[in-house]
């Protein structure tokens, strides 16, 4: 009985594992094959592959560029915005992270209409991949200042700073050398939600795009209603290849710093 009882969690993680990489084997194997519906009978190819870099290169180097932009900008504007609300507790510090987490509770669709709706006479900066920019902050934000803000509350912020006060800090002295270190497990931690979702954003992207501006989402809905379904599976085996390491990386960052805080 105790031994079924073992049993029954590891068998529930197994087929849940099963559930979500089963269709990503057979995608990566579908993007392999030189004909998909005869299978891997037909043999092993890495033309498809070659055809998705040949399209949609620009789309790979666009989402690498605007995940990267999208963290510097939400460094630059979520860490001092965590750390002022964790400076100042409070009904209106509440209101204001309420304010910002307001674009996670709208679909992307309405957020990026808002923004065309606003910018989109703008014809320079609307065919910019700046303005692609803008709708990624706006959504990855609350991210960055939440996973921040979370790691400010538990540490007694008020008696470090004082202590760093009393020996003469200012400050910007203060916020580099004793906030900047602290949060350091919930920078990492915001960064690599910040990018992963950046990378991986669709409804926002889709309506904020321009034919020259695709991004790695986009382009592999456009490959998959018009491409081969073995070009639309290599352009997701490139997906994979794309952010699986970088996600790998990110988490080994992270786990890092949060070891030496420790």
């Amino acid at each position: 009985m105790k031994h079924m009882t073992k049993s029954i969690p590891l068998t529930i993680t197994l087929l849940a594992c099963a559930f979500l990489l089963i269709p990503i084997i057979q995608s990566v194997l579908a993007g392999l094959t030189v004909n998909y519906f005869r299978g891997l009978s037909s043999g092993l190819t890495l033309k498809w592959i070659g055809e998705v870099w040949a399209l949609y290169s620009g789309s790979i180097f666009l989402s690498i560029g605007l995940a990267l932009a999208c963290l510097v900008v939400t460094l630059i504007l979520g860490v001092p915005a965590a750390y002022a609300l964790a400076r100042n507790p409070g009904r209106a510090s509440r209101v204001l992270e309420e304010f910002i987490s307001l674009p996670l509770a709208i679909p992307g669709l309405a957020l990026a209409l808002a923004l065309l709706q606003l910018y989109g006479g703008w014809s320079d900066f609307r065919t910019s991949w700046l303005f692609i920019l803008v709708g990624h902050v706006l959504y990855t934000l609350p991210f960055m200042v939440r996973s921040v803000l979370s790691v400010l509350a538990a540490i007694d912020l008020k008696t470090l700073e004082e202590g760093a006060a009393s020996l003469g800090a200012g400050p910007a002295r203060r916020f580099i050398d004793i906030v900047v270190p602290n949060a350091m497990p919930g920078i990492l931690a915001g960064a690599l939600t910040v990018v992963t979702l950046s990378i991986g954003e669709f409804n926002l992207t889709w309506m904020l795009h321009t034919p020259l501006l695709k991004t790695l989402p986009v382009g592999l809905a456009d490959s998959y209603a018009s491409m081969r379904l073995e070009v639309a599976s290599a352009y997701t085996l490139v997906f994979f290849v794309m952010i699986v390491p970088l996600l790998m990386a990110m988490q080994w960052a992270s786990a890092r710093a949060q070891r030496i805080m420790q």
